[in-house]
């Protein structure tokens, strides 16, 4: 703790008026509290879809997992890192990093902040582009090269794409940290993307490449000199890799927040984007390739530099019953622990007035289909343990289907306003091997693999089963199942 920049006191200082996200003009702010009421034990069911009482900054040491935006993810040691946008709830913030650890990813702990304020090798740049820096950071990438720890930042402003990715390092995951020059950077003149949002991935033979970028002209990809971490050829901005669709001369929506891994066990680099407007109709493509700068290509094998949307959609917002729901669910980190693999994003909850500006991490496992492409929990992690193993006879029973779609709005934020909920309908697994009533639909289950067969067969769902926590109903434990159709379609099952 000590490293990082902590505590109330020393936010006072550096509070500025962020709203209630970077891109977001809207603003709630409630009065900041100074009491801080008892700590009590940590319960999983403690864990709240909005938190006015903890918002502001005074209250940090009692974030945990609220006023996340953004967040990257690193194991190192004993913990679970996390690095996030500098975003709160309706209150004055402090520009520096947000920092958090976790043990379980369950129970997170607000650390404090990387930085006292806002990098000067960025705000430079920025400045003598003649633009004013944003008063926040936002969307960090944190790695581990060798012994060194290496954060990487992004810095807009108030210039036509005026911004710079930037890089810190540190022999320790709480700091100090120290500039080590800027990695990417853009401006307003010529071809290009937004200079933020970077992800970094190492190749079997210790390449590294940079994917970055929102907005404009899509997605970007650079190489990077491994011993820096900067740019390999200095001013080199990469190639485009990503596009989407327009309609009528407008973009479908905003494309950002890219997340690259290598997954071994397949031999391909798999490529998260987020898509749309980050407060409502966000969601999750992934895409993958054989190589890091691609071509990257989708479910159906399409070149995703086409001005085209693709699939598939792995995450989106979604409403199971008794609960408002969960939008913006998007900018994912993507990493792995123990050969599982994870995926942390933040949530924004669904329902009336100001709710849909809190934001809370939510961390989900990823498994995989048999041909190789990732699939997301419907419900958020909770360690839950998988035994007893789940027999054919455990399956029958009522459950609460979600087809994840989502229909396209071209524009951003003052179009997409409607974060298009996918909404849980109810399915009945027949102890007999028939789904619902009526109709010729059958079910078959080789574990962990379901089969949910449609019109005698005609279309096919397959899911994979795993025991999860039902988070709406604070249920300890239940059968969940993620998995596609046919068509890479997302499934999603929650045994009531």
């Amino acid at each position: 703790m000590k490293k990082l920049l902590a505590g109330a006191a020393k936010a006072v200082g550096f509070m500025l008026l962020l709203g209630l996200m970077a891109c977001s003009k809207d603003k709630d702010p409630i009065a900041d509290a100074t009491y801080l009421p008892p700590l009590q034990p940590f319960s999983i069911d403690n864990i709240r879809d909005t938190y006015p009482d903890v918002a502001p900054v005074a209250m940090s040491s009692r974030w945990g997992p609220y006023n996340t935006h953004d967040p990257s993810v690193l194991k190192t040691g004993e913990y679970f890192y996390s690095y996030s946008t500098d975003v709160a709830f309706g209150t004055a913030v402090q520009p520096g990093i947000q920092v958090r650890r976790s043990k379980d990813l369950v129970e997170w702990e607000f650390r404090g902040w990387a930085l006292s304020g806002l990098p000067p090798q960025a705000v430079t740049y920025i400045r003598g582009k003649n633009a004013s820096p944003n008063q926040s950071i936002w969307a960090p990438y944190i790695m581990k090269v060798g012994s060194e720890y290496r954060l990487y930042y992004s810095l807009a402003s108030d210039g036509f794409r005026i911004s710079a990715i930037g890089l810190l390092t540190s022999n320790s995951p709480e700091g100090p940290w120290v500039e080590k020059g800027l990695a990417v950077t853009s401006e307003t003149n010529g071809p290009g993307t937004n200079a933020i949002d970077p992800s970094v991935v190492v190749t079997p033979s210790g390449e590294h490449w940079m994917h970055y970028g929102s907005a404009w002209d899509g997605l970007f990809v650079v190489q990077l000199d491994p011993a820096t971490g900067l740019a390999k050829t200095p001013g080199d901005r990469g190639k485009r890799i990503v596009r989407r669709g327009q309609t009528n001369g407008v973009y479908n929506g905003n494309l950002e927040g890219p997340e690259i891994i290598f997954n071994e066990q397949q031999q391909m680099y798999y490529l998260f984007v987020s898509y749309d407007w980050l407060e409502t109709k966000y969601n999750v493509r992934v895409y993958r390739s054989v190589n890091p700068d691609g071509p990257f290509l989708d479910w159906r094998g399409a070149n995703i530099d086409d001005p085209a949307d693709n699939g598939p959609m792995i995450l989106s917002p979604y409403k199971f019953m008794n609960h408002g729901g969960w939008q913006g669910v998007s900018h994912p980190a993507v990493f792995k622990d123990n050969n599982k693999y994870y995926i942390a994003h933040q949530g924004r909850p669904g329902g009336p007035g100001n709710e849909r500006f809190y934001m809370v991490m939510h961390v989900r496992e990823i498994v995989w289909t048999e041909n190789g492409w990732p699939m997301v929990s419907p419900q958020r992690y909770a360690a839950v343990p998988q035994t007893p193993a789940i027999a054919p006879a455990d399956l029958a029973g009522d459950y609460e289907q979600i087809v994840l779609t989502q229909a396209v709005v071209p524009g951003y934020g003052n179009e997409q306003t409607n974060p298009g909920f996918s909404e849980a309908f109810a399915t009945k697994l027949n102890a007999d091997g028939t789904i619902n009533e009526g109709g010729n639909n059958t079910w078959t289950y080789n574990a962990p693999w379901l089969e949910l067969k449609w019109n005698g067969g005609q279309f096919t769902d397959k899911l994979h089963v795993s025991r999860g926590r039902d988070w709406e109903n604070k249920v300890a434990s239940t059968i969940v199942m993620t998995g596609f159709n046919g068509d890479g379609t997302a499934i999603w099952l929650k045994k009531k």
